[in-house]
């Protein structure tokens, strides 16, 4: 390859990380337009809360202290996880959920390329701030699992998949709190 081919190359790297880099730069209003997208499609998805799953409530305590380091990549990696494991939740056995499936498809396919994209722009250094990252990850962990077996001790229900489509707006809407601070 001649001297040309090399700088054409360099040329085209170069241009693809400043894009890259740039996307990274607006990765916060970015997210806010896809929580946004996320929380309308979530209502869209299905109807009203139905009234004989009220007795059925349970509090899954989201844990708030994983959204409130002071280092952003650890909150953004924090976002990160949550958005895999919600894809996770809602990505198995929505048989019984009564939802509107091109609308669930295209919440999983915003959570999905939101991953793609928090996963391209999040730095994850293995410096100091490793042992927080992972403190936090066993608690989302554990959160998401609570929610999980909700979803299957109920045998993934009617009342089950919603009191979980609740649950996920509220841990959308505290993710977008978050980052309107940033």
């Amino acid at each position: 390859m001649d001297a040309f081919g090399l700088i054409q190359i360099g040329l085209i790297l170069s241009s693809t990380t400043l894009i890259s880099s740039l996307q990274c730069n607006h990765l916060p209003l970015q997210q806010r337009k896809v929580i946004e997208n996320s929380l309308r499609l979530l209502d869209k998805m299905g109807k009203e809360f139905p009234q004989q799953c009220l007795r059925e409530k349970m509090s899954f305590r989201f844990p708030t202290q994983v959204l409130q380091p002071r280092q952003k990549e650890t909150v953004g990696v924090a976002i990160e996880e949550i958005f895999q494991h919600i894809f996770y939740i809602f990505s198995k056995n929505l048989t019984l959920a009564a939802w509107d499936q091109t609308v669930l498809d295209q919440f999983q396919n915003a959570l999905f390329l939101q991953t793609e994209q928090l996963e391209a722009c999040v730095i994850k250094k293995h410096t100091q701030h490793c042992r927080n990252k992972e403190v936090s990850r066993l608690k989302l962990k554990k959160y998401f699992q609570k929610i999980d077996c909700f979803l299957e001790d109920k045998k993934h229900n009617l009342c089950s998949w919603e009191i979980s489509r609740a649950e996920m707006r509220r841990c959308l809407q505290l993710i977008d709190k978050v980052i309107r601070k940033l």
